[in-house]
């Protein structure tokens, strides 16, 4: 199948397929004329990526974990799951900081709303 079929197949843009082509984790056949050529297990890999990207794992983390689909193996599951565990750790702690952050931006605006009560009695 063509690259504008396969997107509307999968839901996702041209764009976002090219994207993945050039990170490797998507591959096509070229027709003589340079057309992007897909075969029918394509649209399952692209829906797969999807899934990946919307867990919030990175392009490069998603390449690390290829090989539990390519190649499945209790080594290559055991690696997978390892490192999604990493990403886990990384998220919950990128989530912590985001919570301190908003504490202080709702300690600021504490702060600013006693100053603007100050004005108004003054």
């Amino acid at each position: 199948m063509r690259i504008g079929e396969l997107a509307e197949r999968a839901g996702v843009s041209v764009r976002a397929l090219r994207y993945y082509e050039e990170q490797g984790l998507l591959t096509s056949a070229r027709s003589t004329s340079g057309q992007r050529h897909y075969s029918e297990d394509a649209v399952e890999r692209v829906l797969f990526l999807q899934r990946m990207y919307t867990a919030g794992l990175s392009s490069r983390t998603i390449t690390e974990l290829l090989p539990c689909v390519e190649s499945p193996s209790e080594e290559t599951s055991d690696a997978a799951l390892e490192r999604m565990a990493e990403e886990r750790d990384r998220l919950t702690d990128h989530i912590a900081e985001l919570v301190r952050t908003r504490d202080s931006l709702d300690a600021l605006m504490a702060i600013n709303r006693a100053h603007r009560e100050t004005l108004r009695t003054a």
